[in-house]
């Protein structure tokens, strides 16, 4: 539990620092080299164009990530009979689970609190993923990956244009980590360029990693479903997937598809209150 714990600080702060390193080396490094191609007009031209295109990507990123963390799920625990003594005991050892009173209602051992329709915690976020935040963590990911995908092709750019080579070969890409370590070591590649041919692989893997969760959570909405329910083996009532889409994503999924909007009520709330 200690480690998990010490993963929930570590995971954030790592994000953040890969977010802001991505920043600056697009505001002060990518950028401003194509503004070198004067063949362009000022307002076509593919500085204006890509930055215009990155901070659109980084703002639904991070609008998103803070909303996710915002937007906790609701404690249901506060609203149920959980009991004392011994009883808590057996929900924090796991023997027992409080969410049992209410149907897909999970208790998160970091959090210490039930969420509805649980999904999962997330470490980078710090965060349980329930009904609350599942639309804003779905399109995180997205615009991560998105993110992550510009920074690549505007960072193998900047490095064919930097040390004159072409990525027209595939495996140009692919050879290029092991030949650039040992130009590095050899003293033929300064430690800048070096440093962005790393996140260029980086950015690879964080790209794929958010673009094939948001596919699988897609999935999974798409069914009904929950990774803890999916994990756990329970059976789920078979509903129409434009039910299932709509109870994640709202009536605004449009609005929330451009802009970082905050997520509906959860469906406990709003029964609830009727």
């Amino acid at each position: 539990m200690l480690v998990l714990r010490l993963l929930n600080v570590v995971a954030p702060a790592y994000f953040l620092c890969i977010s802001l390193v991505t920043f600056v080396l697009q505001i002060f490094v990518f950028i401003p080299s194509m503004f070198r191609d004067t063949s362009t007009t000022s307002l076509c031209s593919p500085a204006l164009l890509h930055g215009t295109l990155f901070l659109f990507l980084s703002a639904n990123a991070l609008g998103n990530y803070v909303l996710v963390i915002q937007s906790s799920p609701e404690n249901l625990g506060k609203d149920l009979n959980l009991g004392r003594g011994a009883e808590v005991a057996d929900w924090l050892d796991g023997s027992r689970s409080p969410g049992s009173a209410l149907p897909r209602t999970h208790f998160c051992r970091l959090c210490a609190r039930v969420t509805q329709r649980h999904d999962h915690h997330c470490f980078f976020t710090g965060n349980c993923i329930g009904s609350r935040n599942m639309r804003n963590f779905i399109m995180f990911c997205l615009y991560t990956s998105l993110a992550c995908l510009d920074s690549l092709v505007a960072g193998m750019a900047y490095i064919s244009a930097t040390l004159s080579m072409s990525f027209v070969d595939p495996l140009a890409f692919l050879t290029l980590l092991p030949h650039s370590i040992s130009q590095f070591f050899s003293g033929a590649l300064l430690s800048s360029e070096m440093f962005v041919i790393l996140m260029l692989y980086l950015w690879l893997g964080i790209g794929l990693a958010c673009a094939g969760f948001c596919c699988h959570e897609m999935l999974l909405i798409l069914r009904g479903q929950t990774r803890y329910q999916v994990q756990k083996g329970m059976v789920v009532r078979a509903r129409p997937w434009r039910e299932n889409l709509q109870e994640v994503f709202g009536k605004k999924w449009l609005l929330g598809l451009f802009i970082p909007v905050q997520n509906v009520e959860s469906s406990y709330r709003r029964q609830k209150d009727k």
